[in-house]
């Protein structure tokens, strides 16, 4: 079973993507690392932590896709377990600070003391262990998506209402977060950190390794993702989303499926979160923004959904696009956002590499016909001449 699993995700050219990905994880670092400043070949460790935001973000629009693209369902509130991974990564960051904050506290981190709290919350407990924390980082926004899922799909929640509810859950957690009581650090959010695993975030070296991580993770998660769908579980998946009402005819409990994939998703984006916040040293209730949600959207969508390589490709092009233009002309970047998720929807449809594979198939398709037709007309070649012989 684990084989076989094991050998659907290796299929294709999944495996050509998740080894590219491995390969950056070794070559940029290396780059960074190795290289003397001055070379034509290094890389600057902001241009590393640029594209290690990317990646995080490519992991995210995969996340989607899988519910999205294969299963039917339009989430516009994954940017709440995005986010929900971020702060379950910056509680541990923030226990590692100890006495080095602002005022001194070994136990309570800054915001704490600043509102003159006496005692940390139980639910910060266990954050200073690193073990615990990568498993809050699964479980917060994996136990979200159940408990989200469950009341929405048995009450059979469909198409647009359920995006509706989905974007009001990531706007609500954004208004809880941005309370002080809290206990999240309410409009400032979590930032100041210093360490992760006794190395401090801000050397080269640690960035160079979160990097590495993020390459690799979103190549691992590829690899799940195409295990899943390319198994009987994706293809009764495919059929949830193209025709739920037969599958259910079929005997599938639909709830069940949709469910699980639900939580696989909400995990995978988790992951992405807390690899994000390290890098970019902050996490505050900003990104539960249903904005956010509804970029990932826009980066699937161009990138092509159903594809699972294509949103990778899609939300790294759009978020260095998002680089240039914020930069360059901050005040068009919205405008150019809306014309690009437009453009897609009217001309590209299927997205960058949903275009390319149907390319593909149509060429493929055109080529196997003429063969068809080149051997019939053999066919009545041979036939003439018999009958010219007789």
């Amino acid at each position: 079973m684990i084989t076989g699993f094991i050998l659907r995700a290796l299929e294709g050219k999944i495996v050509i993507a998740a080894a590219i990905l491995l390969g950056i994880a070794i070559l940029v670092p290396a780059l960074n690392l190795l290289t003397p400043l001055d070379s034509a070949l290094h890389i600057p460790t902001y241009i590393m932590a640029l594209m290690g935001k990317y990646l995080c973000y490519a992991l995210l629009a995969l996340a989607l896709d899988l519910v999205w693209g294969y299963c039917g369902i339009l989430s516009l509130g994954h940017g709440a377990f995005f986010a929900l991974g971020g702060y379950a990564m910056g509680m541990y960051l923030m226990r590692q600070i100890g006495s080095r904050g602002v005022y001194g506290n070994p136990v309570l981190p800054d915001f704490m003391v600043f509102l003159n709290w006496k005692e940390l919350p139980w639910f910060w407990y266990g954050f200073d262990w690193f073990g615990f924390a990568m498993l809050m980082v699964l479980f917060v926004p994996g136990l979200l998506a159940f408990v989200f899922g469950w009341f929405a799909f048995r009450s059979r929640v469909n198409g647009v209402y359920l995006s509706i509810i989905t974007q009001a859950m990531t706007y609500a957690l954004m208004l809880a977060f941005f309370r002080n009581d809290m206990g999240f650090g309410g409009n400032n959010g979590l930032t100041d950190f210093k360490d992760i695993l006794g190395f401090s975030v801000q050397a080269d070296g640690t960035r160079a390794v979160l990097f590495a991580m993020s390459a690799i993770m979103l190549a691992l998660c590829l690899l799940i993702a195409s295990a899943i769908t390319r198994s009987k579980f994706g293809k009764v998946l495919v059929g949830v989303r193209d025709a739920e009402s037969r599958v259910r005819f079929l005997g599938f409990r639909v709830e069940n499926i949709k469910l699980f994939t639900f939580v696989v998703s909400a995990m995978m984006a988790g992951i992405a979160g807390a690899l994000f916040v390290p890098q970019v040293g902050i996490i505050n209730p900003g990104e539960f923004a249903p904005a956010n949600s509804i970029e990932v959207v826009v980066w699937t969508a161009v990138g092509g959904r159903g594809t699972l390589i294509g949103p990778i490709i899609g939300a790294i092009l759009v978020n260095a696009g998002k680089s240039f233009f914020t930069g360059a002309f901050p005040e068009f970047w919205l405008y150019a956002l809306g014309g690009l998720f437009i453009a897609v929807t009217l001309f590209l449809p299927k997205g960058i590499v949903g275009t390319i594979q149907h390319g593909f198939k149509a060429r493929k398709a055109l080529k196997a016909a003429a063969e068809a037709e080149k051997g019939r007309g053999n066919e009545q070649t041979v036939v003439q001449a018999a009958q010219a012989a007789e």
